[in-house]
């Protein structure tokens, strides 16, 4: 065997290793999405629950309107992991999501989101920094086939076809 087709042996099992690896992405975005999505509603509705002392919070925060950010923020939460865990609308939910995330970061974690670069470690362990993960995934990766984004994507796209 000459060097050339060892290379294009080894470029043949590399490109079925990604074939593979591609596989797991649906599923992947479906625990993802699952867990996450479970850890918002949670947080949602642990807040709705405690809406005095989430305001309270976020008066310490200096949050404008801190009743109505703390109701606001726990419905966030709570629909948003719903359509999580539904895969609907999810780049749209992730972005929300997201979004609140930095939020979150900027108003309690301040010290922890400035440590992005000269301390990344103080970044990724503050409690914002899985849901912002997971949510910035779902945002760029969307939901997967095992979503209700794929049925509706799907169901659209058979509606347009002429067939």
């Amino acid at each position: 065997m000459n060097t050339t087709s060892i290379f294009a042996a080894l470029a043949r099992y590399y490109q079925k290793f990604g074939d593979l690896a591609s596989s797991a992405q649906s599923p992947f975005l479906l625990l993802v999405r699952l867990y996450w999505g479970w850890q918002f509603v949670q947080t949602g509705w642990g807040k709705l629950h405690n809406l005095p002392q989430i305001t309270v919070f976020f008066v310490s925060l200096n949050l404008p309107f801190p009743a109505f950010t703390a109701g606001f923020v726990a419905w966030v939460e709570l629909v948003g992991g719903i359509l999580l865990i539904l895969g609907l609308l999810s780049r749209f939910t992730g972005l929300v999501l997201a979004a609140n995330m930095f939020v979150a970061y900027w108003t309690a974690d301040r010290v922890a989101l400035q440590s992005i670069f000269s301390d990344p470690g103080k970044f990724y362990v503050a409690d914002p920094y899985t849901f912002l993960f997971a949510s910035l995934m779902v945002l760029i990766f969307g939901a997967g086939l095992f979503s209700l984004d794929e049925v509706y994507g799907r169901w659209a796209f058979a509606k347009k076809s002429p067939h």
